[in-house]
């Protein structure tokens, strides 16, 4: 049996998806998929999917985010603004952002509310989360990742220090490249990006394919330890890949 593993990273309102082949890593694609479902039943059948969004919604948030958000924001150190605040449950099913935010101050201690970045990402988060809710078996496939927790581990477990968007985004997306050449992704899978897929996202789900790699093999740290459950029993936890570098 073929040792297939994946990563998505939402984009343009699809998913930019990577897979690879384990045990052959000559054998890889990219791809843009209209929804997960698409990827798990893909022919290669993945055995694991890392996917940046989050997974895991409860009904009330204490301390400013999901304990996850929390654990991640400590893990990423001067970096945690890359990490936004899943509000509660309510706020992510409200109808419009004005919705969302007072339903995420009514369930929250401290009271806070989504920025509209994150608001952004909400039908993403829907999407998984019915798509989870209806089709349970999938939990042991899919798992939260974030890609900048990824490449923090991946560089050592040190902050990378450049973006992947601005001014300095040729430079930070070279240094993310490089560190996913340095874990052993095949370059021919690196430059495999997709048509219609930004360069950082391509490199995002690469990062979240480290990840499922890295689970797979027992190496994942999981972010916090041990992870949380909602009231949907979904897990409520972002992996992290193992240290690497020097």
């Amino acid at each position: 049996m073929a040792r297939w593993v994946a990563g998505l990273d939402g984009c343009r309102g699809a998913w930019a998806g990577a897979l690879l082949d384990l045990d052959h890593p000559e054998r890889h694609r990219c791809a843009l998929f209209p929804d997960v479902a698409a990827l798990l039943d893909a022919p290669e059948q993945p055995l694991i999917v890392g996917i940046d969004v989050p997974i895991g919604l409860p009904d009330r948030v204490f301390g400013g985010g999901r304990a996850a958000d929390l654990a991640a924001r400590v893990r990423l150190g001067a970096a945690r603004s890359s990490v936004f605040s899943m509000p509660p449950r309510a706020a992510i099913d409200a109808p419009d952002y004005e919705s969302a935010k007072a339903a995420s101050r009514a369930a929250s201690e401290p009271p806070f509310a989504p920025s509209i970045q994150g608001y952004n990402i909400f039908r993403y988060v829907r999407a998984v989360d019915t798509l989870l809710r209806a089709r349970p078996e999938a939990l042991a496939r899919v798992h939260e990742v974030h890609p900048e927790v990824a490449f923090h581990a991946l560089n050592g477990g040190r902050p990378l220090g450049l973006p992947k968007k601005g001014a300095r985004a040729r430079e930070g997306l070279a240094l993310r490249r490089s560190l996913l050449e340095a874990v052993g992704l095949p370059v021919t899978l690196l430059d495999a990006r997709a048509k219609g897929v930004p360069a950082d996202d391509h490199l995002d789900a690469l990062a979240a394919l480290v990840v499922a790699w890295d689970i797979l093999e027992g190496r994942a740290v999981p972010l916090p330890d041990p992870p949380d459950r909602d009231a949907h029993g979904l897990p409520v936890v972002i992996w992290a890949p193992a240290i690497r570098g020097p």
